[in-house]
């Protein structure tokens, strides 16, 4: 009598020593998620399944135990184990066309390829901070600029991009937003002056509108501002009426792609430093890059104000940037304004971050974002060969 083929075989994934019987759980959720495993559903029998992974007997047991135990699967006595589907509170409703035309395309998203597994290293990460000794302090108040072991996860973070950078200097913010408008209502009041590219970031537009601060956009080529209209842009003003500070993504500008060059770079931290010019140097993409230039901000440390948030490396969700200042008085000022404003980032984001940050899994997930976004950019460059478009090879969008 021949056996009938079984019909589902997970796809494991192991990555940082997670025991086998996890891995099928986890690869059950996943694909119960993706619609791949239906509700009523038979799963394999344990000694199908555990011939087709080539594991032990009771790793499977032991894996179908679990997924019972979290209410993915039921096992009927004499008739097998069968999904039962997810959650109805985890369940992802369908959106109604009428809502569909209301989706904000004009948000820049990072991919989230099935290699970055964030769904399951959220949920080990999570498990992780849930069993610090100190979560309950977690859930207070914590200091505005962020714990002193989150804002030395940023030093390591920004090691490549910012290697002078100190814990003393990188304050913890609630996303890049919050950074921005902490440094705006720093450095300028209603009717002052800043300058940006002359195509710039419609979040920073809105922060500028809202506090009513006017932006002067500045000509640009594809690598970004040219110095000779940035430095004509200071020598125009007197000093009375100089521009407050430089807001500029050197790095895969939004909404052009242009990426400063080194020797571009190098021109406008000269005219910065020669005019005593504060640069808001917005990096949300840096870490994008695998051959990274560096940061204006530290070619010009004594002025620069660097921006680097996870929303575009990680996901959105976490609301959370690394704000990296010239030394103690400007920390002191810019923790006011972040206390005034947001209070504090989240002190469980934050600590999720650490954690990803300190055992390898932020990289991990950048660097699947970033092979993710290089092979859309690919099928990008071929459906639009022909046309005249400009985009980095590993960034989100194109111009």
């Amino acid at each position: 009598m021949t056996q009938k083929p079984i019909t589902w075989v997970p796809t494991l994934s192991l990555e940082g020593g997670e025991p086998i019987y996890t891995a099928i759980v986890d690869a059950i959720a996943a694909d119960i998620s993706a619609d791949r495993l239906k509700a009523g559903q038979r799963l394999p029998t344990h000694r199908a399944l555990a011939e087709a992974l080539g594991v032990d007997l009771t790793t499977v047991t032991r894996a179908y135990n679990e997924a019972q135990r979290r209410g993915l699967t039921e096992a009927v006595v004499g008739r097998g184990t069968y999904v039962r589907g997810l959650p109805v509170s985890q369940q992802r409703p369908s959106i109604p066309s009428a809502l569909l035309a209301q989706i904000d395309t004009g948000m820049n998203l990072p991919p989230r390829p099935a290699e970055a597994a964030l769904k399951e290293r959220l949920a080990t990460a999570t498990r992780e901070v849930l069993q610090r000794p100190d979560l309950m302090e977690l859930l207070s108040y914590r200091p505005n600029a962020g714990d002193l072991q989150d804002r030395a996860a940023g030093v390591s973070w920004l090691q490549s991009l910012m290697p002078d950078a100190t814990a003393d200097r990188v304050l913890i913010c609630s996303g890049a937003q919050t950074a921005l408008l902490a440094l705006l209502t720093t450095f300028a009041r209603a009717g002052d002056l800043v300058l940006t590219e002359a195509l710039t970031y419609p979040g920073f537009r809105a922060l500028a509108g809202q506090l009513g601060i006017k932006l002067k956009g500045l000509a640009m080529d594809s690598e970004g501002i040219l110095p000779e209209a940035l430095d004509e842009a200071c020598r125009s003003h007197p000093p009375a009426n100089m521009p407050k500070a430089l807001y500029c993504i050197p790095t895969i500008q939004n909404p052009t792609t242009a990426t400063m060059s080194l020797s571009r770079r190098n021109a406008i931290a000269e005219i910065a430093r020669r005019h005593r010019l504060p640069i808001f140097e917005d990096d949300a993409y840096g870490k994008l890059p695998e051959a990274a230039l560096p940061p204006l901000a530290s070619m010009v440390p004594e002025l620069g104000y660097y921006v680097s948030t996870f929303s575009k490396c990680l996901a959105p969700a976490l609301r959370l940037a690394y704000l990296v200042v010239p030394g103690a008085s400007q920390a002191a000022r810019l923790t006011a304004a972040i206390r005034a404003t947001t209070m504090m980032a989240s002190p469980l984001s934050a600590a999720i971050v650490t954690h990803w940050i300190g055992d390898g899994t932020a990289g991990k997930i950048t660097a699947a974002i970033r092979q993710e976004s290089a092979a859309r950019q690919r099928i990008a460059a071929a459906i639009l060969k022909g046309t005249d478009c400009a985009a980095h090879p590993e960034g989100h969008h194109l111009w």
